[in-house]
């Protein structure tokens, strides 16, 4: 049964009581909450999510409207992980990027059996390219861009999550986090595309989510081989090209695009080691073409 078999006023009842459990990505999720922006994301973002008929969840979440007087003049949302509450509350529009930012917390700071690297991942002819990237990168507009092309399948946007003993990649496919201009970017390039309501002013600026297609979702449990890592950075009017890196350099920028490279001490050393040596690694620079990164991306898993 998927989430979008259930309809709205049943969702939200749900919500309200005993919870939504349901498979975000790689991770099962139970989701309370009684505000209304969270059941209008879910059935535009997660429809395809299967529920997790399960007693067993990875994560208990809860999305509540803050009490007290303030409520009336400023009302804000708070994000709450099996009661504890790791953030201070945000304004009450930014509800379901607060449950998205949210999630990625909780697999960041819990899923250390993996090393898990701030970078977005697309795969194609079962070959994956992992793409770290600061913000302003392009990294997710890139990321968005591939995962509407015909072959590419989306395994995340933001964690790439490597499993270093089986040295494969898993996948957590959820929606794809776009900000500012990238918005109107992907929704021009990509119209048939399903994406959430902008948020404005967050602190990313604005943010919408565009809903992964039902083949990365089905895919959830397929691991896939690591074979490229790409550097983006986006520079207008700039020559779009693919520069070789350094393993030596590629090993310091992983290091510092991960959330527990240190915390897995040794491990971490084996595990971004081990990812090398199944990759090449490139510097690309592009100025936001995204037909010609496309055909650059395809040359590299076409080879």
């Amino acid at each position: 049964m998927r989430l979008a078999d259930l309809n709205k006023t049943e969702l939200a009842k749900r919500l309200n009581h005993q919870g939504v459990c349901f498979f975000a990505g790689g991770f099962s999720v139970c989701l309370n909450s009684k505000v209304p922006a969270i059941v209008d994301g879910l059935l535009s973002q997660y429809g395809n999510n299967l529920l997790n008929e399960a007693d067993f969840s990875d994560f208990h979440i809860n999305i509540k409207a803050t009490s007290g007087v303030r409520r009336f003049i400023r009302p804000r949302v708070q994000f709450f992980l099996n009661g504890n509450a790791p953030f201070y509350p945000m304004p009450y529009t930014q509800a379901f990027p607060l449950l998205e930012w949210g999630m990625n917390w909780c697999v960041t700071n819990h899923c250390h059996e993996h090393l898990v690297i701030h970078a977005a991942v697309v795969e194609k002819n079962g070959k994956a390219i992992i793409l770290p990237g600061t913000p302003g990168s392009g990294k997710s507009t890139l990321c968005a861009a591939l995962a509407n092309t015909s072959g590419w399948r989306l395994l995340s946007d933001e964690l790439a999550i490597y499993n270093y003993k089986s040295q494969m990649l898993v996948p957590n496919p959820r929606p794809v986090s776009l900000k500012n201009q990238s918005i109107d970017v992907i929704k021009k390039f990509a119209p048939s595309s399903i994406f959430s309501p902008t948020v404005h002013d967050t602190i990313k600026g604005s943010v919408a989510h565009m809903m992964p297609s039902i083949e990365s979702i089905e895919g959830t449990n397929n691991d896939a081989v690591p074979a490229f890592v790409v550097f983006p950075k986006y520079i207008a009017e700039s020559n779009s090209e693919l520069e070789l890196v350094s393993k030596g350099d590629a090993f310091i920028q992983l290091a510092e695009h991960s959330f527990n490279y240190q915390i897995l001490h040794s491990d971490g050393f084996e595990a971004i080691a081990s990812l090398l040596d199944q990759t090449n690694c490139y510097k690309y620079t592009y100025d936001g073409d995204l037909a010609v990164a496309i055909n650059q991306m395809e040359s590299l898993v076409c080879l």
